[in-house]
């Protein structure tokens, strides 16, 4: 298939790879031009110009890039990607968004023919990496059974969620429970680190139970010896959870917890741990 990838970041690039490595034929933009010319370099390939270089002829286009304006800017702008699609071709955005511009971008797609799904992934950099992602996609049932066979080349899991946004508010949730779920174990670590407590025989005796989670069975070490130079970035969550604030103000949901969860990382990022794992929010916390 011919491709258009928007967006060779530490996500977007090895998600690209995936489908090089398939043997498609992709056409890749980046703002910044030696990060494409270096995903080129390393998988083969076209460096496209302008968004609507890379979208023009494919069958399909991605984007994974950084926020709202971004996005408008690589795919409505002077030089974006809808411009150049045709009728009948596939649009997947990767990017966390707003599910205001998903919708935005579903209705002027389908006023110019396009199949459109609004696709925020987890699983991190790591996932992107090794295929692993979890993809939750928002769009017509015709627009995800036409994406959904390429997006297998990233993903382990890849569910249709609903309508247009969908796949952006589904993304929020993930986010709310994952700030909640790092604020517990955080202040778990630390009661245990104040009891004086064996740091390795806790993890061995909760991590089987009801207290169990990602975080803690990938996190709890890690946080354990101050290891935070990994992972999902507090700039990045901070991001994340604004916009699933803005959301649950507009769809009336109380989020308290993942109000007060994104204070604390605002401490983090005032600490110096903007650039940290996730999992720095127990930094915060004295030991």
């Amino acid at each position: 298939m011919k491709i258009g990838w928007i967006g060779t970041g530490v996500m977007g690039a090895p998600m690209a790879g995936h489908l090089a490595a398939a043997g498609h034929e992709v056409a890749v933009y980046n703002r910044t031009v030696a990060k494409a010319e270096g995903w080129a370099a390393k998988h083969g390939g076209r460096v496209a110009a302008t968004p609507a270089a890379a979208a023009d002829g494919a069958e399909l286009v991605l984007t994974c890039v950084g926020n709202d304006d971004d996005l408008a800017a690589v795919t409505l702008g002077a030089d974006g990607a809808f411009a150049a699609m045709r009728a009948g071709a596939s649009f997947v955005d990767h990017t966390t968004v707003s599910a205001a511009i998903a919708r935005r971008l579903a209705e002027e797609g389908e006023a110019r023919g396009l199949l459109v799904l609004d696709a925020p992934v987890s699983g991190g950099q790591a996932g992107a990496e090794s295929g692993k992602l979890s993809v939750m996609c928002g769009g017509s049932a015709a627009a995800f059974a036409a994406a959904e066979p390429m997006l297998q080349a990233y993903a382990a899991r890849v569910v249709h969620v609903g309508g247009p946004g969908a796949g952006q508010q589904t993304k929020m949730v993930n986010q709310i429970a994952i700030a909640g779920v790092l604020g517990g174990l955080s202040e778990a670590l630390r009661f245990a680190q104040g009891a004086g407590l064996d740091l390795d025989a806790v993890f061995e005796a909760v991590s089987g139970g009801a207290a169990q989670s990602w975080q803690m069975v990938n996190r709890w070490g890690s946080m354990a010896e101050d290891r935070f130079d990994f992972g999902f970035a507090v700039d990045w969550m901070r991001k994340d959870l604004g916009l699933a604030i803005d959301e649950a103000r507009a769809n009336g949901a109380a989020v308290p917890v993942a109000a007060l969860v994104d204070q604390f990382y605002a401490e983090v990022q005032a600490m110096g741990g903007g650039r940290q794992d996730t999992s720095a929010l127990v930094r915060r916390l004295r030991k």
